[in-house]
């Protein structure tokens, strides 16, 4: 067999569990990713352990980025007895523990003792390195491999993997991982650079069959939504994700309290923004926010000089952060019975649990307010029930957690939210470098969204060998 060779543990059923393995040879591999399957991407069948794979010959985990899908078997494999390190960026250094502890604790055991433990063996094996330099994994005499984090643009400190592999002396053949790659204009994030080139590359796919809405609009539309709140004096309730979105958000709403206060301060607007509430509701977005705000180094130019003008883009004076649940309750009420404009943002972004679920179960019946959406919903959802309803007139029932609700409520959808590159970006991001990369395996993405991008490839570089990816228990 010619290594190296590629298989997979998840992440081509869909759009969850990436888990790839790069053979190097018969006896040593890495892994890149070790996500969750969710939903339909799960496998019929009950693993043999819940792992699902053997973990023989791994001497390293790399880790792309900090979501569920793409990390959340890690406290798996560690049950399964991996002791090598996990190398990842700074920030998802940070942001691992955070994400896992969480998911510990809601999927494992809440124990404090058990948690406990768990962090400290992930704390031991977490191995950050810096973006843009190599890294050597393996230096023997037979058998060379280094690897090379280079920003995906996805979420703070999500990384596309470049590992080289070769023979000691012979030309290395170069594997690239894309992990998530990120749509451009986040401002918050350093963009996406494309590999200079790729032997192999294992290409996600999720918006491989669309283009997204112009993401230059979204701001002036979120803009317009706060003027509508204010207008109604009702609360926007915004169903979020703790990691990533919630901080995108963040980032735009202070610049427009900014430059509204400007206009305030020059007499060109009577509204006193200055009073309007951004209020927080979500202890682990909460802690990712602090995380974000002391690792500014990674972030973009822009958000850089926003700081360096002595603004806060991520801790605003008119940002309040809600913690425990007695606050959390008293501010449902408080707004529920008052007539004060608010913005809430609360986990989670699909609206089947979480903070948000009470807010909406108070306040879908008073026409005063609007469920803002800046997030796909999956299909069968809470969020998509409600989502659904959109343009609808009058009073709507509608059949959520269980009961049916009256929906008086407006309903607004905000595009350019997305945080994955559509169609242009991933061709963008294939043709990118110096020379196309000599194969494509397309992961993390659903069978007709592969399918067109497998086209569009083909159409750009037409003796491309384009292939779906195959999962190997």
């Amino acid at each position: 067999m010619d290594y190296p060779v590629l298989s997979h543990h998840g992440g081509t059923r869909g759009v969850t569990g990436s888990c790839h393995r790069l053979h190097l040879d018969s006896a040593t591999s890495l892994l890149v990713d070790c996500g969750l399957e969710q939903g339909a991407d799960a496998p019929p069948e009950a693993p043999s352990t819940p792992l699902g794979f053997d973990i023989g010959g791994i001497c390293a985990l790399i880790v792309t980025h900090v979501h569920l899908d793409h990390v959340g078997r890690i406290p798996a494999l560690l049950a399964a007895g991996y002791q090598g390190p996990i190398f990842c960026s700074k920030p998802s250094a940070k942001l691992l523990p955070l994400v896992l502890e969480d998911a510990f604790r809601l999927g494992i055991s809440s124990e404090p003792e058990h948690v406990a433990s768990f962090l400290e063996r992930l704390h031991r094996l977490i191995t950050p390195i810096s973006f843009d330099r190599w890294h050597c994994l393996v230096e023997r005499v037979d058998l060379q491999c280094r690897i090379r984090l280079r920003r995906a643009g996805h979420l703070l400190g999500s990384a596309y993997i470049e590992c080289d592999v070769s023979p000691v002396g012979a030309v290395a053949t170069r594997v690239v991982f894309s992990g998530d790659l990120g749509a451009p204009a986040g401002s918050l994030l350093r963009p996406v650079e494309p590999p200079v080139r790729a032997d192999l590359l294992v290409l996600e796919s999720t918006y491989g069959d669309r283009l997204h809405p112009d993401r230059s609009q979204r701001q002036s539309q979120l803009e317009a939504a706060i003027d509508r709140a204010l207008a109604d004096n009702g609360t926007i309730l915004i169903p979020a994700f703790s990691l990533g979105r919630t901080q995108e958000l963040l980032y735009e709403l202070e610049d427009i309290l900014h430059r509204k206060a400007l206009r305030v301060g020059a007499g060109e607007d009577p509204v006193d923004w200055g009073q309007l509430p951004i209020i927080l509701d979500s202890p682990l977005a909460q802690r990712i926010t602090q995380v974000y705000r002391e690792l500014h180094e990674f972030w973009s130019d822009e958000a850089r000089q926003r700081l360096g003008a002595g603004r806060d883009p991520l801790g605003f004076g008119q940002l309040v952060s809600i913690d425990s649940h007695a606050q959390h309750e008293r501010v449902v009420n408080y707004l529920r019975s008052t007539g004060r404009p608010a913005i809430v943002i609360a986990g989670n972004g699909m609206c089947s649990g979480g903070r948000i679920v009470n807010y909406l179960k108070a306040m879908l019946g008073d026409a005063r307010h609007e469920v803002l959406f800046v997030g796909y919903q999956v299909r069968g959802t809470p969020g998509a029930r409600i989502q659904a309803c959109e343009g609808m007139q009058g009073d709507v029932g509608v059949d959520v957690w269980g009961e049916r609700y009256v929906l008086r409520a407006k309903v607004v959808t905000l595009g350019g939210y997305s945080g994955h590159a559509d169609q242009a970006g991933l061709v963008g991001f294939a043709m990118g470098g110096k020379s196309p990369a000599k194969r494509v395996v397309l992961v993390h993405g659903e069978a007709g969204a592969k399918r067109v991008l497998a086209d569009a490839l083909r159409k750009r570089h037409p003796e491309w060998a384009v292939v779906s990816g195959v999962t190997i228990a």
